[in-house]
């Protein structure tokens, strides 16, 4: 408990520096928002026009100003409205939410499924056909982009076999399936070297052969003491997919059209919303603190020998 409100008490004021660091930016790129605001509508307005809806919008007012208004207003629950269609912004995140919660949800399942037995297959097969092959295909996923990887899918399950949708056609398991497939398909390629390295490392320990040497069978081996002194690593990197997904793979979401916070994001910046862009880079500092500091106790419970400023050994 110590340990976990210590670790809470570091993280917020990295949450405070990136709240200030995202505001500022913002600020400072070049672009007047009321400007943009017209011009993506098509219409010219007078100066006093723009100038009323800078005083609205309270762009007006000194830098340290507008940000300790946000901050404050945020603490309270409130994230200001869009600068676009003018819906609280809050409200319009957590509606986007679901989407991205169904996709990460079936991108780490198929993630589990397809990189942890392959790469504990890939190890045990050492340097055999089987992990050559393994290691030839995870060599060729690591080296595909995302887009690419979602528009093979494409053609092969949309346009060739007319299995799914080639964009979404709401928030369903149907339309989910290729995205998370996409993601879960470029994840894996990686993650599997990583168990591969992982469990290959363990098998190659001297506790191992003394195992093998008292009889104790391969199969007992692996599970119950391989396995267990891997779950580190797995448990790290599975911890920092759901970071990333939780944030919305932008590129993803916007091929496959599937309405998630990755979709209201890539469409803010292009309509310089900036209220919605910092509601989705405080969720994103959010998700990776949280994140951190559950991958930071189960590291506690999986090996008491880690504890704070103390390193393995």
């Amino acid at each position: 408990m110590n340990y976990a409100l210590k670790r809470i008490l570091q993280l917020i004021p990295i949450l405070i520096g990136i709240t200030f660091l995202s505001f500022a930016m913002m600020r400072l790129a070049g672009s007047d928002v009321v400007q943009e605001l017209y011009s993506n509508r098509g219409t010219e307005v007078a100066q006093e026009v723009i100038d009323a809806k800078r005083a609205e919008l309270g762009l007006d007012q000194p830098f340290l100003t507008q940000y300790v208004n946000w901050f404050v207003n945020m603490l309270h629950g409130d994230m200001g409205n869009s600068y676009v269609s003018g819906s609280p912004v809050f409200t319009t995140f957590i509606n986007k939410l679901p989407a991205t919660l169904i996709l990460t949800v079936m991108s780490i399942i198929l993630t589990v499924v397809i990189s942890i037995p392959l790469g504990i297959l890939s190890a045990v097969r050492h340097d055999r056909f089987t992990d050559l092959l393994l290691r030839f295909c995870s060599f060729i996923g690591n080296a595909m982009p995302n887009f690419f990887v979602g528009m093979l899918l494409m053609q092969l399950l949309s346009i060739k076999l007319n299995l799914l949708p080639v964009i979404a056609t709401g928030v369903n398991f149907r339309s989910a399936l290729m995205p998370a497939l996409t993601l879960a398909i470029s994840m894996s390629a990686k993650y599997m070297r990583q168990v591969r390295a992982t469990v290959l490392e363990e098998l190659n320990k001297p506790y191992v052969q003394g195992a093998k040497a008292r009889g104790v069978t391969d199969r007992v081996i692996l599970w119950k003491n391989v396995m267990k002194s891997s779950l580190l690593t797995i448990v790290t990197l599975l911890a920092l997919s759901i970071g990333s997904l939780l944030g919305g793979t932008a590129i993803i979401e916007s091929i496959f059209m599937w309405d998630g916070v990755g979709k209201l994001a890539v469409d803010s910046i292009e309509m310089r919303d900036y209220p919605i862009i910092l509601a989705y880079v405080m969720w994103m500092a959010i998700i990776y603190v949280i994140v951190n500091l559950i991958t930071d106790l189960l590291y506690h419970q999986l090996d008491p020998r880690i504890r704070l400023g103390v390193t393995k050994g």
